[in-house]
């Protein structure tokens, strides 16, 4: 049977337009069942609360549970290869933090390749550090920091919650940026580390910005200066390290993910009820007590931040020789 041109342009059309009518059908229907929000993280942290948070403003908005499930190991890789093996309609979303961007290059193999493999929705908050300074260490500003730390090169000690974190990183890239030595002493968590800097055990740690306020506002240490790159309201005195080392910005930092293949529309509404978040007052307010920063935009710009994050932290990685 032969067909007229008319006749096969106008199947041929609807050939190219099912995959389009199939995608949108299924972003009408989204979701049509419980999504889960992988945390690749034990509970409790500053990975919990901020997926909880938007986990229940999801539920809320889209009339569907959105519900947090906690699978740590391996710095968040196994959390992470789990979305990247589930099927790409919306169900599996991933939260990521600024541990993706440093385990990308920190382990040499990987079952999945990050920037390829997780497809950008959208960031919530970015958390910046402080550095912190136990009161022998007698230095005021960032340059007198950088000077001391060259005269006593290799004999001061630079505490962290641990390898590879991001308050570990924020110090090595601060060495790598002034050409100072620091002597890293990792711990198992923050809370250890700053008990060993009240006690004068360590000089220098880059805090977490939320936990290192009530120390600097009781005298107990100098709040040098903040790695974000502006000073925050809850220490508008404070400087930022980017005023004395240009560009120096060190923060952790949380966003959505999904599957690659996930369809555009999807993505869309997801990144729409996030940005709705960021903007609403009371979860402005709740993020605030966090010490965050929002991160609203789209997907693209949040793409965008990744790929530059996983490349500022694989040279990080790379000068610090840090291993997992």
């Amino acid at each position: 049977m032969k067909l007229h041109r008319r006749q096969f342009m106008r199947l041929a059309a609807s050939g190219v337009a099912l995959p389009a009518l199939s995608q949108l059908a299924t972003a009408q229907a989204y979701p049509s069942r419980p999504v889960r929000l992988i945390v690749g993280f034990a509970p409790s942290g500053g990975n919990d609360i901020v997926a909880r948070l938007i986990a229940q403003w999801l539920s809320e908005r889209l009339g569907q549970q959105f519900i947090v499930e906690n699978r740590p190991g391996a710095g968040s890789n196994i959390g992470t290869e789990l979305v990247v093996n589930s099927p790409p309609d919306g169900t599996t979303l991933l939260l990521i933090s600024a541990a993706n961007a440093i385990n990308a290059s920190m382990f040499d193999k990987l079952n999945f390749n990050f920037v390829a493999d997780i497809g950008a929705v959208g960031g919530l908050i970015s958390v910046p550090s402080v550095i912190l300074l136990h009161p022998s260490v007698q230095v005021k500003t960032v340059p007198e920091f950088i000077a001391y730390a060259k005269e006593n090169a290799g004999r001061m000690s630079m505490a962290s919650g641990g390898t590879a974190t991001t308050t570990h990183l924020a110090g090595e890239l601060l060495k790598m940026m002034a050409g100072i030595d620091m002597i890293h002493v990792p711990y198992r968590g923050t809370g250890p580390a700053i008990t060993d800097l009240l006690g004068g055990q360590v000089q220098v740690m880059f805090g977490s910005a939320p936990s290192s306020v009530q120390y600097i506002k009781s005298g107990q240490l100098h709040g040098l200066a903040v790695t974000s790159a502006r000073r925050l309201p809850t220490l508008p005195d404070t400087p930022t390290v980017g005023e004395t080392v240009p560009d120096y910005e060190a923060s952790q930092w949380y966003g959505i993910g999904v599957p690659k293949a996930t369809p555009e529309l999807i993505v869309d509404l997801l990144n729409r009820e996030i940005n709705a978040f960021l903007a609403d007052p009371k979860m402005k307010s709740k993020l605030v007590d966090l010490g965050g920063t929002e991160l609203p935009g789209p997907p693209a710009q949040f793409a965008k931040m990744i790929a530059g994050e996983t490349e500022k932290w694989r040279k990080v990685v790379r000068f610090a020789n840090v291993k997992p």
